[in-house]
């Protein structure tokens, strides 16, 4: 069983918390409306974990290309972004694109751990496949769900994202196991490309923070078909 991370086992944290932590990690105190008012700006911008930017700004497009290869180019487009709202708060985009590595920057979902837990008891190795240009493992960690995932395979460690095969060809690889018998869950149009490396897709709706995305659906599939 394959899973991307981000919008299928994690979402980012509500961005009002988000921009308000990070202003306090400068030493200033936002309240809600002047949250509410930057957050709507740098989310526009182009956040970790947020919708695509409508417009990447000349001087970043080489490192947005690269932001699933290379985790340089990840936290220069990001906090690069993020420099091109004027929010008056000295060394926010910095603080934005730390909280991003943090735990409290992210919340499972809350059917993860449950599937996660019930595949581990009917032993179907699992493996995480993410484009991302940071290692999440110390989140699965503070998580702990590390003990319930056999593998992460991500896009800056194999150099290849997704929708290619090759990235999902290396997780069943490492997993031992044949792609005709394989499930990639995800929430985007580049998961459902696993079909081309000769896997089956499961594409989930996005949901929000806290709420559920219907992950523990995938346990009827992997649980009845041996997936």
């Amino acid at each position: 069983m394959l899973f991307d991370f981000h919008g299928t086992l994690a979402q980012v944290e509500d961005p009002v918390g988000w921009v308000q932590a990070a202003a306090a990690e400068c030493g200033a105190t936002l309240d809600r409306a002047r949250a509410t008012g930057l957050a709507d700006r740098l989310v526009a911008a182009g956040r970790p974990g947020g919708p695509l930017p409508a417009r990447v700004p000349p001087h970043l497009a080489e490192v947005w290309a690269e932001r699933d290869l290379y985790p340089p180019a990840h936290r220069a487009a990001y906090v690069g972004l993020a420099a091109t709202v004027d929010t008056g708060v000295d060394g926010l985009p910095e603080a934005l694109y730390e909280r991003l590595l943090t735990p409290d920057g992210w919340l499972p979902y809350p059917d993860t751990r449950e599937t996660l837990r019930v595949l581990r008891a009917a032993r179907i190795p699992v493996a995480v496949v993410s484009n991302i240009g940071f290692d999440p493992r110390p989140l699965f960690a503070a998580w702990e769900l590390t003990d319930l995932v056999d593998a992460f395979v991500l896009s800056y460690e194999v150099g290849r994202c997704k929708p290619d095969p090759a990235i999902f060809w290396r997780a069943c690889g490492l997993l031992g196991v044949d792609p005709e018998r394989a499930l990639m869950v995800g929430d985007t149009p580049a998961d459902a490309g696993a079909v081309n490396a000769g896997c089956a897709a499961l594409v989930l709706p996005t949901a929000e923070a806290g709420r559920s995305n219907g992950l523990a659906s995938v346990l009827d599939l992997a649980l009845t078909d041996d997936t």
